[in-house]
């Protein structure tokens, strides 16, 4: 699936991505870096997204647990940026962990 729709190693690129954001040290998220895909965890986060629509049930099943552990985390730490980020990106109507930046 990886090679069909992305590249091979996406996924973990992806997963490790994120994960590297979520280690930053501090209670609260620092602002993600809004830019080029290959270091924004919010465009790591989509393409998990996107992933989790494309695999057949039982990968899915597993890829989502790590995710929401992802996720439980983000949601934990993470503060809304101010509303002139929601300009910034165009993906700003999508997943929720961008909405959660977007919120004021």
């Amino acid at each position: 699936m990886e090679e069909e729709r992305l590249w091979p190693g996406a996924v973990a690129a992806a997963l490790a991505e994120c994960r590297w954001y979520l280690g930053q040290p501090g209670r609260v998220l620092p602002d993600p870096v809004m830019g080029c895909g290959c270091c924004d965890p919010l465009v790591a986060r989509d393409r998990l997204e996107d992933v989790l629509l494309w695999l057949p049930r039982g990968a899915r099943t597993d890829l989502g647990r790590l995710v929401a552990r992802l996720d439980a985390e983000f949601d934990r730490r993470a503060v809304s940026l101010s509303s002139h980020l929601m300009l910034a990106t165009p993906f700003s109507a999508c997943g929720y962990w961008r909405q959660r930046f977007m919120e004021n």
